[in-house]
């Protein structure tokens, strides 16, 4: 059965996973969360239903220039939730 599948979705959520590590920030579901939304509302989509077309748009996306914009959408997002985190600080995690 096809499945629509937005592979900025997928790029951006890898790459959270690595940068938010190195960068002295609340770490929980939430603030992941904001740092995914936030990043995501500022990059175009990249939509695909087919193996194929996923092929074609993974191979579209290590392009450098379009992963310079995923990092810096993701280093935007990634200030923006370390200035205003919205988590209860009694469950977030440092």
């Amino acid at each position: 059965m096809p499945v629509l599948q937005n592979l900025m979705e997928e790029t951006v959520l890898k790459a959270i996973e690595e940068f938010m590590g190195k960068e002295s920030m609340c770490t929980c579901e939430q603030c992941r969360l904001d740092v995914a939304a936030i990043a995501l509302n500022n990059l175009p989509p990249r939509y695909v239903v087919t193996p194929k077309g996923a092929s074609y748009a993974r191979a579209d996306l290590l392009e450098l220039q379009k992963y310079v914009d995923v990092i810096g959408a993701i280093a935007k997002a990634i200030k923006l939730v370390k200035e205003h985190p919205r988590h209860n600080i009694k469950g977030a995690s440092k």
